[in-house]
């Protein structure tokens, strides 16, 4: 299929409902971008407000200024995929233009296009069974990975997050309220992917889910805590574990803690050093992992079963893991500030 050219995707404001028409039905996209000057970007017609003007008794040859759509959603072109999916799930978009700060048309962004690429055999395990008990009242009747962070659910933005890098196949780990999580996301369809649950009867910890998986897996899984707010890459932690053939791959972030004290080194009573509130850095397990067919076919049958036991475990036998940098942004929602920190407040 030949690549369409940006201004095939344009119209200029001083058009015809007719011209508008003809860029929607060459482009195939439901809308034209309306132009008032080339690729300065001032609105945008759909089909469906000429299939109203032509309704109220509008002409083909009627201009399409009075028609069009002037609070139209646009994306930047640092925007994120996770998050241009997000958006559009969220406002039942199928396309949003990419707009710079000059409101110039640099390109497109499709539904299609960002979930129709490259499908990996990939499966996604999300562990969403916990309490939350350090969050206190706010899940006595929510789950902690159903809490709103910016109008979602912190778990609805996982799977949109994991389904961007091409997984289609996601399960969910539930225990505490877990009906809350089905009755959301149901089959998955919804979202266009395919959701199944590992249901805990009672609590397997971070990695004892993973013996709940209905069949073994031919590749490696992406396991992520259902309690994080991140725009991880996934797919370049995947492309890592698959070149370096880990057993296991940690996610890893630098935490920074300062001591609120001067600290000194001495030698028996003679002082050596003194450093004012120094700043020790420690990378942490950043909940994010990948994990070979071989690590999850270790994983002991329905026993409370930590996943970094698993990892303690190959390194005590000397298999290989690997550790990847998280770079991106991530916040693990454990305590009230942090959710008040991903929340915005």
């Amino acid at each position: 299929m030949k690549e369409l050219q940006l201004n095939e995707y344009c119209v200029s404001q001083e058009g015809t409902i007719r011209d508008a028409l003809s860029v929607i039905d060459h482009c195939g996209i439901g809308l034209a971008i309306v132009c008032s000057s080339p690729y300065v970007v001032t609105s945008v017609i759909s089909d469906g407000d000429i299939r109203r003007a032509l309704l109220a008794g509008k002409s083909l040859e009627s201009p399409l200024l009075p028609h069009v759509s002037h609070n139209h959603i646009k994306v930047s072109p640092g925007a994120r995929r996770a998050e241009v999916i997000e958006l559009m799930q969220a406002r039942r978009l199928q396309q949003i233009p990419i707009v710079d700060e000059k409101g110039k048309l640099l390109g497109i962004h499709t539904l299609h296009g960002l979930l129709g690429g490259e499908v990996k055999e990939n499966w996604a395990v999300i562990m969403a069974g916990g309490r939350g008990t350090r969050l206190g009242v706010m899940t006595e009747k929510i789950p902690k990975p159903m809490l709103s962070v910016a109008g979602r659910p912190i778990l609805e933005r996982l799977v949109l997050h994991v389904m961007s890098f091409g997984i289609r196949r996601v399960f969910l780990s539930v225990n505490y309220l877990g009906h809350v999580i089905e009755d959301h996301f149901g089959d998955g369809s919804r979202m266009g992917c395919q959701i199944e649950y590992l249901r805990e009867t009672t609590s397997l910890g971070s990695g004892g889910a993973l013996s709940l998986l209905p069949e073994k897996p031919n590749n490696p899984v992406v396991v992520l805590n259902g309690d994080l707010v991140t725009q991880a890459d996934i797919g370049a932690m995947l492309e890592f574990h698959n070149r370096e053939n880990y057993y296991a791959t940690v996610g890893i972030r630098p935490y920074f803690h300062e001591i609120p004290f001067g600290c000194i080194r001495a030698d028996v009573d003679r002082l050596v050093a003194l450093e004012e509130k120094p700043v020790i850095t420690r990378q942490i397990n950043a909940g994010i992992y990948v994990l070979s067919p071989a690590a999850i076919s270790d994983v002991p049958t329905e026993k409370f079963f930590p996943i970094t036991e698993l990892i303690a475990g190959a390194l005590k036998r000397e298999i290989h893991c690997g550790v990847y940098p998280i770079q991106d942004d991530w916040i693990d929602v454990g305590y009230p500030s942090q959710l008040a920190q991903a929340q915005g407040r």
